[in-house]
């Protein structure tokens, strides 16, 4: 036999794959917050913030607030995604100044905290499921269930995932999505979102009264607009990208969902600065509290997410997300293809 080549013996002292338990477990070693750092990112986020709104608004030359305004769009993202850590419990625990900047910031930008809270908290406890995954999320339907569905409901799963449902975020998913229908819904519990619905749209009616819409359209609507369509996407491709599975109920799991169901959304340095690291999905879905800054830490120290299912904002990877229409439970699989009736 040649030694050189043979395999090992397999021995009772060969490390196997951790439980899905020990790998849950692991992944608490990357939870411990830095409250200076997580202070420092979100002071400095919001003071940029602050600043590129105050060129967006006050620049004589119209291109020049144009270019404010975009790159006003981007740090919207990243204190969005802020907030989004915040939530989770991830950044300034128990802060409650925290609590009360990131309420106002959230009614800012048509996300109330508790609509947001309500919905993002079902999708992390239920993520890519055949069936009861579409709240906080994009729906998505197994060739057998599309096959079952009336020529509206087909209309209406194709109109929600749709690049022009992205590109008119700002309207469809924040306005009506996080802020119309949650206050119709349980206007008790989510009357933030008619306070939310009165400031945005409130402040353009005054501007427009004054002679100046032009404030709200540079300071608020250009790079709204943007920083919606960008998060909506970024939450389309996080779970609908080719390498994702999804399963049967009785097949979930928390941590098959995390690893398997959740890309890695490969980004240059600058992008990963306005999506605060949001891109290792993978990691954030095994452990919502680890801070935005120890994910890409949590991703190097933890093999098992080592080898995630990736996709990036380059046009081709886009097209390609776009490009998958149902789930084939049969190939295991997305199908880019819709099937026949």
């Amino acid at each position: 036999m040649n030694t050189a080549t043979a395999e090992a013996p397999v021995t009772a002292s060969t490390p196997g794959p951790r439980s899905e338990k020990d790998l849950l477990i692991a992944s608490r070693a990357f939870t411990e917050e830095d409250r200076g750092k997580s202070w420092a990112a979100t002071i400095s986020s919001v003071l940029l913030l602050a600043g590129l709104t105050a060129g967006a608004v006050l620049s004589p030359w119209w291109p020049l607030r144009l270019a404010f305004a975009i790159v006003e769009g981007l740090t919207i993202v990243r204190v969005f995604c802020l907030f989004h850590d915040f939530e989770h419990g991830a950044i300034l625990r128990q802060s409650k100044a925290a609590e009360l900047f990131f309420w106002f910031f959230g009614v800012s930008i048509l996300s109330p905290a508790s609509v947001w809270k309500e919905t993002h908290d079902f999708h992390h406890a239920n993520t890519s499921k055949m069936v009861g995954s579409h709240i906080g999320s994009y729906p998505i339907v197994t060739a057998g269930l599309w096959k079952g569905m009336s020529p509206v409901q087909r209309f209406g799963y194709k109109l929600v995932r749709s690049p022009l449902n992205i590109v008119l975020g700002v309207f469809t998913i924040f306005a009506l999505g996080m802020s119309v229908t949650p206050v119709l819904r349980a206007p008790k519990k989510h009357w933030s979102g008619l306070v939310a619905l009165a400031v945005v749209f409130g402040s353009a009616g005054y501007l427009a009264s004054i002679g100046r819409i032009d404030i709200w359209v540079f300071g608020w609507l250009i790079p709204m607009w943007l920083a919606a369509m960008a998060g909506s996407y970024l939450f389309y491709a996080q779970h609908t990208f080719p390498e994702a599975k999804i399963a049967a109920r009785q097949d979930w799991t928390f941590v098959k969902a995390a690893t398997t169901s959740s890309s890695y959304m490969v980004m240059g340095p600058i992008m990963n600065y306005f999506t605060a690291n949001i891109g290792f999905h993978h990691v954030h879905h095994l452990n919502a509290t680890i801070p935005f800054y120890r994910l890409p830490e949590a991703m190097q120290g933890i093999p098992e997410l080592q080898n995630p299912g990736k996709t990036s904002l380059n046009p081709k990877d886009i097209a390609t997300c776009f490009s998958l229409k149902v789930y084939d439970a049969e190939q295991n699989r997305f199908a880019t293809n819709y099937p026949s009736a």
